[in-house]
């Protein structure tokens, strides 16, 4: 079914509410009888830390040497994540990147003579190094393996986040609606937009061709609702080429009922790819479901400090919660101009000044949001690549703020993935971190490792693009302990 549909926005009842119902309890025992024979490692590379979103129990390495593999193998866990931090790299350092972690996948998988799953994390709006990951991935590990990849499944639905995918059209839930991705303000990225809502044509947008929308296999609702197993799994057996996989989803049953024919496909010998945003890892994974965390689980040991809150991520709902947070009567805000970026003595001034200012509150017990200006830094045309080297630098700035703390706040909240990522490895120097589950839907909470500069904090990875416009607030209230 190659249906294109129509890319208009759609009420949210109209579509989610026509949807046929399915016994859930039933797919869920068959879920559990396929995984227990799957006996694969599964592998996330994340390409910013918000992946974790779904999960609990985990570990995240925050590097890719053989030695955190070996970590990672011999887990008991089936699935562990890799931060790869990839959406705050240029083209060429991706490449590296990921050419890098498929061989020493490969050289660990092999040292301990297990099979791997490879799951490419990416963002749920669509954005990211798309196709140039999955085709490293793929390219160096049949080469050094000594396999071959059938297909790439392509899975953005995450409905803590309300990405659906319906009549194979990739949408964003906005208030009433489901506005098609190609239409919102994440298509428009400067440095990875896209102009496609249907799945199939956006593949062949981003491959420039190469693999065209006609020879996608489309995993309809219809056909997973019906139960249709064999039917799914015949569609797997027959993809070959490294054609991609598109599945519709508008909730967690439909991705258990594909997983199912999945490892069906898989146990027959069939090689898959995936490019996919949280809601498979959960599934694959076989991680349960869990109840949002508590301030008492979150926050292990009280201190007289202040939190500190870190807003990168400049998208709209990224400024409409910051603007719900500053309606708070027990939170210092501090806004650091980052377009001085472009005059360097300048800015190593506003970045001291900011770092006092901050260690200062949050010594005297006073929660601190540092937010950088709201206005994007526009080079112009043509400069995608040096405003993304800009954005770096000043991610390095903030980063800064936590390298040069010499007082432990209460608990960090990051807002925004690339911030959120330095932050984690640079600033709180984290090289392993488990995560606790959830504090928000969507939301992750890590705790840091012993070898942090931190040990046990929460650290809560707080995604640009998710939530209501109260959820930030919401969060650092929880976290606060303050209600207003």
């Amino acid at each position: 079914m190659t249906t294109i549909g129509s890319t208009e926005q759609r009420l949210v009842q109209d579509v989610l509410g026509n949807i046929q119902a399915v016994d859930t309890q039933a797919v869920k025992d068959m879920l559990v009888n396929e995984l227990v024979d799957l006996n694969k490692k599964i592998i996330v590379l994340d390409d910013d830390p918000t992946g974790v979103q779904t999960v609990h129990g985990i570990s995240v390495y925050t590097d890719w040497t053989v030695e955190s593999l070996e970590q990672g193998f011999e887990e008991k866990n089936a699935m562990f994540f890799i931060l790869t931090n990839s959406r705050g790299f240029t083209a060429a350092e991706t490449e590296k990147a990921h050419s890098e972690i498929a061989a020493n996948i490969v050289e660990v998988a092999k040292q301990q003579n297990k099979d791997f799953i490879v799951i490419s994390r990416g963002d749920s709006t669509l954005r990211g190094h798309y196709p140039l990951e999955t085709e490293v991935l793929k390219d160096t590990i049949e080469t050094t393996l000594g396999i071959q990849y059938d297909g790439e499944v392509i899975l953005p639905f995450f409905k803590e986040g309300g990405r659906y995918t319906v009549d194979n059209i990739h949408y964003v839930q906005s208030e009433d609606y489901l506005v098609p991705a190609g239409e919102t303000e994440f298509a428009k990225d400067r440095t990875f937009g896209y102009s496609k809502s249907h799945l199939g044509e956006w593949v062949e947008e981003k491959t420039n061709g190469e693999f065209k929308a006609v020879n996608t296999t489309y995993i309809t609702l219809e056909s997973l609702r019906a139960l249709e197993i064999e039917t799914i799994t015949e569609q797997l057996l027959q993809v070959t080429d490294f054609n991609k996989v598109v599945v519709n989803a508008v909730d967690y049953v439909d991705v258990e009922i594909f997983v199912i024919a999945l490892i069906k496909a898989m146990k027959s010998g069939k090689q898959f790819m995936f490019r996919s945003a949280a809601a498979l890892t959960k599934v694959i994974g076989g991680v349960s479901d869990k109840a949002l965390l508590t301030r008492s689980e979150l926050i292990q040991t009280e201190t007289t400090h202040g939190g500190l809150i870190l807003v990168g991520s400049h998208v709209k709902k990224t400024t409409e919660q910051l603007e719900s947070l500053k309606t708070t009567n027990f939170i210092e805000f501090i806004e650091f101009d980052c377009h001085l970026v472009l005059h360097p003595a300048q800015f190593k001034e506003e970045i001291d000044r900011v770092i006092e200012t901050t260690e200062n509150f949050i010594r005297s017990g006073k929660t601190v949001t540092v937010y950088t200006r709201r206005e994007r830094l526009d080079l112009g045309e043509g400069k995608k690549e040096e405003e993304l080297k800009l954005s770096v630098k000043i991610s390095d700035a903030v980063t800064s703020i936590v390298q040069r703390l010499n007082v432990r706040p209460n608990f960090i909240v990051a807002k925004g993935g690339i911030t959120s990522s330095d932050i984690g490895t640079k600033g709180l120097e984290v090289k392993r971190a488990t995560v606790a589950g959830q504090i928000k839907p969507g939301i992750p909470v890590w705790i840091t490792g012993e070898e942090s500069k931190f040990p046990g904090m929460a650290y809560i990875i707080f995604p640009g693009n998710v939530g209501a416009v109260t959820t930030l607030k919401e969060t650092v209230e929880i976290l606060n302990n303050h209600i207003n």
